[in-house]
Protein backbone atom coordinates (compact mmCIF):
# COMPACT_ATOMS: atom_id res chain seq x y z
CA UNK A 1 0.00 0.00 0.00
CA UNK A 2 1.23 3.29 -1.11
CA UNK A 3 2.35 5.91 1.72
CA UNK A 4 2.36 9.33 2.04
CA UNK A 5 4.31 9.28 5.27
CA UNK A 6 7.65 7.90 4.23
CA UNK A 7 9.89 10.37 6.15
CA UNK A 8 7.93 10.03 9.18
CA UNK A 9 7.52 5.85 9.05
CA UNK A 10 11.05 5.58 8.64
CA UNK A 11 11.89 7.99 11.53
CA UNK A 12 9.70 5.51 13.76
CA UNK A 13 10.57 2.29 12.58
CA UNK A 14 14.61 3.11 13.37
CA UNK A 15 13.72 5.27 16.15
CA UNK A 16 11.71 2.01 17.46
CA UNK A 17 15.20 -0.04 17.00
CA UNK A 18 17.29 2.16 19.23
CA UNK A 19 17.52 1.21 23.16
CA UNK A 20 18.25 3.93 25.90
CA UNK A 21 21.62 2.24 26.70
CA UNK A 22 22.43 2.72 22.79
CA UNK A 23 22.71 6.03 23.13
CA UNK A 24 23.49 6.78 26.85
CA UNK A 25 20.07 7.24 28.29
CA UNK A 26 19.45 4.71 31.79
CA UNK A 27 16.88 2.54 30.82
CA UNK A 28 14.59 4.09 33.41
CA UNK A 29 10.97 2.44 34.62
CA UNK A 30 8.72 0.69 32.46
CA UNK A 31 8.14 1.60 29.36
CA UNK A 32 5.47 1.62 26.96
CA UNK A 33 7.44 2.27 23.42
CA UNK A 34 9.78 0.10 21.56
CA UNK A 35 13.16 2.25 21.82
CA UNK A 36 13.24 5.51 22.10
CA UNK A 37 10.47 7.54 23.05
CA UNK A 38 9.84 10.98 20.83
CA UNK A 39 11.24 12.89 23.34
CA UNK A 40 14.18 11.42 24.12
CA UNK A 41 15.28 11.31 20.39
CA UNK A 42 14.34 14.92 19.89
CA UNK A 43 16.78 15.97 23.00
CA UNK A 44 19.60 14.13 21.83
CA UNK A 45 19.13 15.46 18.46
CA UNK A 46 18.47 18.86 19.79
CA UNK A 47 15.50 20.01 18.21
CA UNK A 48 11.82 20.52 19.59
CA UNK A 49 9.84 17.48 20.89
CA UNK A 50 7.09 19.31 18.78
CA UNK A 51 8.60 19.62 15.88
CA UNK A 52 9.87 15.49 15.67
CA UNK A 53 6.24 15.20 16.19
CA UNK A 54 5.17 17.02 13.13
CA UNK A 55 8.22 15.05 11.07
CA UNK A 56 6.90 11.63 12.29
CA UNK A 57 3.14 12.62 11.87
CA UNK A 58 4.24 13.69 7.91
CA UNK A 59 3.03 17.42 9.47
CA UNK A 60 6.03 18.48 7.94
CA UNK A 61 8.29 16.32 5.43
CA UNK A 62 11.04 18.87 4.29
CA UNK A 63 13.25 19.47 7.37
CA UNK A 64 16.88 20.85 6.72
CA UNK A 65 20.18 19.03 6.17
CA UNK A 66 21.38 19.54 9.65
CA UNK A 67 17.97 18.09 11.49
CA UNK A 68 18.30 15.19 9.41
CA UNK A 69 21.89 14.86 10.64
CA UNK A 70 21.39 14.48 13.52
CA UNK A 71 18.50 12.61 13.46
CA UNK A 72 21.19 9.94 11.81
CA UNK A 73 23.81 10.45 14.40
CA UNK A 74 21.17 10.12 17.15
CA UNK A 75 19.62 6.92 15.68
CA UNK A 76 23.04 5.08 14.76
CA UNK A 77 22.62 5.34 10.80
CA UNK A 78 25.53 4.26 8.45
CA UNK A 79 26.31 6.15 5.28
CA UNK A 80 23.73 4.31 3.15
CA UNK A 81 20.87 5.10 5.70
CA UNK A 82 21.63 8.63 6.33
CA UNK A 83 21.55 9.17 2.35
CA UNK A 84 18.19 7.33 2.62
CA UNK A 85 16.99 9.43 5.04
CA UNK A 86 17.77 12.59 2.93
CA UNK A 87 16.37 11.17 0.08
CA UNK A 88 13.31 10.76 1.68
CA UNK A 89 13.15 14.71 2.62
CA UNK A 90 13.37 15.46 -0.88
CA UNK A 91 10.25 16.87 -3.25
CA UNK A 92 8.47 13.57 -4.79
CA UNK A 93 10.06 13.77 -8.25
CA UNK A 94 6.96 11.67 -9.88
CA UNK A 95 9.77 9.16 -11.19
CA UNK A 96 9.15 5.38 -10.71
CA UNK A 97 11.49 2.44 -10.51
CA UNK A 98 12.03 1.64 -13.76
CA UNK A 99 9.32 -1.02 -15.34
CA UNK A 100 10.57 -1.87 -18.69
CA UNK A 101 13.94 -3.81 -18.53
CA UNK A 102 16.59 -2.12 -20.79
CA UNK A 103 17.89 -4.78 -23.44
CA UNK A 104 21.11 -6.85 -22.46
CA UNK A 105 24.07 -5.81 -24.48
CA UNK A 106 24.37 -9.03 -26.69
CA UNK A 107 27.99 -8.99 -25.81
CA UNK A 108 27.23 -9.46 -22.08
CA UNK A 109 24.99 -12.50 -23.13
CA UNK A 110 27.94 -14.13 -24.97
CA UNK A 111 30.18 -13.17 -22.70
CA UNK A 112 28.65 -15.01 -19.75
CA UNK A 113 27.75 -18.18 -21.68
CA UNK A 114 31.12 -18.46 -22.80
CA UNK A 115 32.24 -18.30 -18.79
CA UNK A 116 32.52 -22.43 -17.79
CA UNK A 117 33.86 -22.14 -14.87
CA UNK A 118 31.68 -18.76 -13.06
CA UNK A 119 28.14 -18.55 -12.56
CA UNK A 120 26.49 -15.68 -13.95
CA UNK A 121 23.10 -13.99 -14.74
CA UNK A 122 22.00 -10.86 -15.05
CA UNK A 123 18.78 -9.09 -12.76
CA UNK A 124 16.52 -5.94 -12.40
CA UNK A 125 16.03 -3.85 -10.03
CA UNK A 126 13.36 -6.32 -7.94
CA UNK A 127 15.13 -9.66 -8.21
CA UNK A 128 13.50 -10.70 -11.58
CA UNK A 129 16.32 -12.85 -13.35
CA UNK A 130 16.54 -12.06 -17.19
CA UNK A 131 19.54 -14.13 -18.35
CA UNK A 132 21.87 -16.77 -16.71
CA UNK A 133 24.20 -18.69 -18.04
CA UNK A 134 24.45 -22.81 -18.15
CA UNK A 135 26.43 -22.99 -14.81
CA UNK A 136 23.95 -20.85 -12.79
CA UNK A 137 21.26 -22.77 -13.90
CA UNK A 138 23.18 -25.78 -12.36
CA UNK A 139 23.69 -23.94 -9.33
CA UNK A 140 20.11 -23.51 -8.79
CA UNK A 141 16.91 -23.44 -10.61
CA UNK A 142 16.16 -20.27 -9.09
CA UNK A 143 19.03 -18.67 -11.19
CA UNK A 144 17.43 -19.41 -14.16
CA UNK A 145 15.38 -16.62 -16.41
CA UNK A 146 11.97 -16.01 -15.22
CA UNK A 147 13.26 -16.82 -11.64
CA UNK A 148 13.53 -14.31 -8.44
CA UNK A 149 15.57 -15.55 -6.12
CA UNK A 150 14.34 -12.97 -3.30
CA UNK A 151 11.01 -14.43 -3.75
CA UNK A 152 12.36 -17.93 -3.71
CA UNK A 153 13.97 -17.36 -0.50
CA UNK A 154 11.22 -16.39 1.42
CA UNK A 155 8.42 -18.71 -0.17
CA UNK A 156 10.48 -21.44 -1.03
CA UNK A 157 11.06 -23.76 2.34
CA UNK A 158 13.64 -25.78 0.45
CA UNK A 159 15.88 -22.55 0.86
CA UNK A 160 16.49 -22.81 3.97
CA UNK A 161 18.85 -25.76 3.47
CA UNK A 162 20.04 -24.49 0.05
CA UNK A 163 21.08 -21.55 2.03
CA UNK A 164 23.66 -22.27 4.65
CA UNK A 165 22.96 -18.76 5.86
CA UNK A 166 19.89 -18.17 5.49
CA UNK A 167 18.88 -15.85 8.02
CA UNK A 168 21.85 -13.36 7.29
CA UNK A 169 20.94 -13.28 3.77
CA UNK A 170 17.16 -12.55 4.19
CA UNK A 171 18.10 -9.28 6.30
CA UNK A 172 20.64 -8.59 3.14
CA UNK A 173 18.36 -9.02 0.71
CA UNK A 174 15.40 -6.80 2.33
CA UNK A 175 18.21 -4.25 3.16
CA UNK A 176 18.97 -4.32 -0.45
CA UNK A 177 16.09 -3.86 -2.04
CA UNK A 178 14.93 -1.08 0.39
CA UNK A 179 18.18 0.46 -1.13
CA UNK A 180 17.46 0.32 -4.69
CA UNK A 181 13.71 1.42 -4.29
CA UNK A 182 15.36 4.57 -2.25
CA UNK A 183 12.16 6.50 -1.84
CA UNK A 184 10.38 4.92 -4.78
CA UNK A 185 8.93 2.85 -2.31
CA UNK A 186 5.19 3.40 -3.83
CA UNK A 187 6.43 2.03 -6.78
CA UNK A 188 3.36 -0.37 -8.17
CA UNK A 189 5.89 -3.25 -9.12
CA UNK A 190 7.61 -3.13 -5.96
CA UNK A 191 4.71 -2.77 -4.12
CA UNK A 192 3.27 -5.69 -5.58
CA UNK A 193 6.45 -8.18 -4.85
CA UNK A 194 5.93 -6.73 -1.38
CA UNK A 195 2.25 -7.57 -1.04
CA UNK A 196 3.32 -10.92 -2.40
CA UNK A 197 5.91 -11.29 0.16
CA UNK A 198 4.45 -9.70 2.98
CA UNK A 199 1.33 -12.45 3.05
CA UNK A 200 3.25 -15.08 2.61
CA UNK A 201 6.19 -14.82 5.12
CA UNK A 202 6.26 -13.56 8.60
CA UNK A 203 10.20 -13.20 8.34
CA UNK A 204 9.71 -10.92 5.78
CA UNK A 205 7.07 -8.57 7.25
CA UNK A 206 9.24 -7.96 10.24
CA UNK A 207 12.60 -7.25 7.84
CA UNK A 208 10.57 -4.86 5.71
CA UNK A 209 9.17 -3.15 8.54
CA UNK A 210 12.47 -2.56 10.10
CA UNK A 211 13.22 -0.30 6.85
CA UNK A 212 16.72 -1.29 7.27
CA UNK A 213 19.28 -0.02 4.29
CA UNK A 214 22.13 -1.37 2.55
CA UNK A 215 23.49 -0.95 -1.01
CA UNK A 216 24.51 -4.49 -2.90
CA UNK A 217 27.68 -5.36 -2.20
CA UNK A 218 29.92 -8.51 -3.24
CA UNK A 219 30.68 -11.46 -0.51
CA UNK A 220 30.64 -15.55 0.58
CA UNK A 221 27.03 -16.89 -0.40
CA UNK A 222 27.29 -19.73 1.16
CA UNK A 223 24.79 -22.90 -0.30
CA UNK A 224 24.47 -26.55 0.24
CA UNK A 225 24.02 -28.10 -3.46
CA UNK A 226 22.51 -31.65 -3.49
CA UNK A 227 24.75 -32.93 -5.86
CA UNK A 228 28.10 -31.66 -5.14
CA UNK A 229 27.80 -30.51 -1.64
CA UNK A 230 29.11 -27.10 0.53
CA UNK A 231 30.19 -24.14 -1.87
CA UNK A 232 31.86 -20.77 -0.77
CA UNK A 233 31.23 -19.23 -3.48
CA UNK A 234 32.68 -15.48 -3.61
CA UNK A 235 29.72 -12.96 -5.13
CA UNK A 236 30.16 -10.02 -7.32
CA UNK A 237 27.70 -7.06 -8.16
CA UNK A 238 28.07 -5.12 -11.19
CA UNK A 239 25.86 -2.16 -12.14
CA UNK A 240 25.64 -2.93 -16.32
CA UNK A 241 26.43 0.51 -17.85
CA UNK A 242 23.74 2.00 -20.12
CA UNK A 243 20.66 0.20 -18.50
CA UNK A 244 18.70 1.21 -15.58
CA UNK A 245 19.06 -0.82 -12.71
CA UNK A 246 20.05 -3.98 -13.98
CA UNK A 247 22.78 -5.97 -12.45
CA UNK A 248 25.90 -8.72 -13.29
CA UNK A 249 25.77 -10.95 -10.62
CA UNK A 250 29.00 -13.47 -10.73
CA UNK A 251 30.17 -16.74 -8.40
CA UNK A 252 33.05 -17.58 -8.50
CA UNK A 253 35.68 -20.24 -6.89
CA UNK A 254 38.37 -19.42 -4.95
CA UNK A 255 41.21 -21.37 -6.74
CA UNK A 256 42.30 -24.39 -5.13
CA UNK A 257 39.59 -25.07 -2.85
CA UNK A 258 37.35 -27.84 -2.08
CA UNK A 259 34.81 -25.27 -3.05
CA UNK A 260 36.45 -24.75 -7.01
CA UNK A 261 36.49 -28.40 -6.98
CA UNK A 262 32.90 -29.11 -6.30
CA UNK A 263 32.42 -26.06 -8.89
CA UNK A 264 34.44 -28.09 -11.71
CA UNK A 265 32.81 -31.09 -11.10
CA UNK A 266 29.46 -29.07 -11.44
CA UNK A 267 30.43 -27.80 -14.76
CA UNK A 268 31.47 -31.18 -16.18
CA UNK A 269 28.03 -32.34 -15.42
CA UNK A 270 26.67 -29.73 -18.15
CA UNK A 271 25.69 -30.43 -21.92
CA UNK A 272 28.51 -29.21 -24.62
CA UNK A 273 25.26 -28.62 -26.24
CA UNK A 274 23.56 -26.37 -23.83
CA UNK A 275 22.05 -23.30 -25.57
CA UNK A 276 22.55 -19.57 -23.98
CA UNK A 277 19.78 -19.12 -21.27
CA UNK A 278 18.15 -16.05 -22.18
Amino acid sequence: MASANRLGEYLRARRELVQPADVGLPPGGRRRVHGLRREELALLAGISSDYYMRLEQGRDQHPSAQVLDSLARVLGLPADATAHLHQLAQPASGQGMARKADEIPASLLQLINSWTTEAAYVQDRLWNILASNALAVALSPVYAPGSNPLRAVFLDPDQREFRREWEQLTADGVAGLRSLAGPNVDDPDLLELVDELSAGSERFRELWNRHDIATRRGGINRLNHPDVGPLDLNAEKLDITGTEGLTLVIFHATPNTPTAQALAALATRISPLAAPVE
